[in-house]
């Protein structure tokens, strides 16, 4: 009998070991991992809908004008209004918050930086400054001491640098122009002498331009954004007036064109600065005749 019982446990035994493995169960599908979210990148800032207010310089206010209009063909309820009123206006009514974004064609001066001490400051293009005549001139290139002697009043006569006995015509811009002040620094000098009391001073660079394109024997310096062939440039140093030697350096009369804000730009405000060092607006930059950012 013990045998039997022995036997028979011996057989059970076999019987479980040789049964297959039992198969898992597998989880319920509402147990299974999820593959873990990874947190996407942050889009670009978008301008959504606002105002955005731009015054000041004269020579960047009709390229701003441009920038906005290829900047609201992107963003339609961005409405964007652009004045002038001239560099020390763009100046002030930014640092004052009169304007969302003040416009310079010059170099923000230290003391308006003192003045308005949340003052930010972003370059947008170069431009360089055009010694503009009437086309009958006969003379094609001055140096730049012989445009300070001009502007100056020390040379009145077009014999003294080559040309015919004529006396010049001086036509400048008026006091708080960006052209003006960056005119002065780099071709008067901070030490030198002051554009002479007998110019004929004009609000803009467009009047600038009609001004010595019709007057006979005038000179003029203005934006080489406003050079359209009624007046001729001339060559300063022996190099000439044109966009590819003003951006390699070799053009002696180049200068900054600035905007402005109050602080870090918000909103619009700030997707509009960011569309105009980028790409797109640093193209409407180029084909407008300035300087784009290198």
């Amino acid at each position: 009998m013990r045998k039997l019982v022995a036997i028979l446990v011996v057989l059970l035994l076999l019987t479980a070991c040789a049964s297959p493995a039992a198969t898992p169960t597998s989880a319920p599908a509402s147990e299974e991992k999820v593959p873990t979210a990874t947190t996407a990148p942050e889009a670009p800032a978008e301008a959504g809908s606002g105002h955005i207010s731009l015054a000041g310089s004269t020579t960047v206010q009709p390229l701003a004008e441009k920038l906005a209009e290829a900047f609201k063909a992107a963003n339609p309820d961005v409405e964007i209004d652009v004045a002038g009123g001239g560099s020390s206006v763009g100046v002030k009514s930014a640092g004052e918050g009169a304007a969302d974004i003040g416009m310079a064609s010059r170099e923000v001066k230290q003391s308006e930086l003192d003045e308005y001490t949340n003052l930010n400051v972003v370059a947008i293009a170069y431009d360089g400054i055009a010694v503009g005549v009437h086309p009958d001139v006969s003379v094609d290139d001055l140096t730049v001491e012989q445009v300070r002697d001009i502007f100056a009043g020390e040379i009145t006569n077009w014999s003294e640098v080559g040309g015919a006995d004529e006396m010049i015509v001086v036509v400048a811009r008026e006091e708080g122009s960006g052209t003006r002040a960056a005119f002065e620094e780099l071709v008067m000098g901070k030490e030198g002498p002051q554009i002479t009391d007998t110019a004929i001073l004009l609000p803009s660079n467009g009047a600038v331009r009609t001004t010595v394109s019709t007057t006979p024997s005038a000179v003029g310096f203005l934006s080489f954004g406003y050079l359209d062939g009624t007046v001729k440039a001339l060559a300063v140093n022996g190099v000439a007036a044109t966009e590819a030697n003003a951006g390699n350096g070799s053009y002696p009369v180049v200068r900054p064109l600035n905007m402005m804000t109050n602080g870090t730009p918000e909103g619009a405000a700030a997707a509009f600065l960011d569309f105009i060092v980028g790409g797109e607006g640093q193209a409407v930059v180029a084909e407008e005749g300035y300087i784009a950012l290198q």
